[in-house]
């Protein structure tokens, strides 16, 4: 199997040594995103559910360059630096996810990059 770079200037550019995403086998493996703006580099303004919202938009961009949705997520995988915030956090990604939910995990971690208090990355289908 050959694997495909995906990139995207509708998405917050890689910080390091890796790929927004990477397409491989018929799926696309995203790389976790935080809520940083891709337009001005800064992490948005607000609270948890401000900044879910921005990776979902970020995740969004992503996929959409791979040429899929966030309607063939597989499997997501949500970080998060206060595990009492994930009500908030659900609440929004119910906003996103509707009927026949991807899997998902959730971890709660020390520190995120850029101070972010949410990172998710998603596995999709092609």
């Amino acid at each position: 199997m050959k694997k495909e770079i995906v990139s995207t200037k509708n998405a917050p550019g890689a910080v390091g040594p890796y790929s927004q995403a990477v397409k491989c086998g018929g799926m696309v493996y995203t790389a976790g995103q935080v809520a940083l703006d891709p337009k001005t580099g800064q992490m948005v303004e607000g609270g948890i559910k401000e900044q879910t919202h921005q990776v979902f938009a970020n995740l969004k961009a992503v996929l959409e360059a791979a040429g899929t949705s966030l309607e063939n997520v597989v499997k997501a995988t949500v970080f998060i630096v206060d595990m009492d915030k994930f009500g908030e956090v659900n609440e929004v990604y119910a906003e996103y996810f509707t009927g026949d939910f991807p899997a998902r995990s959730c971890v709660e971690v020390g520190r995120l990059p850029k101070g972010a208090l949410v990172e998710i990355e998603v596995v999709a289908a092609l």
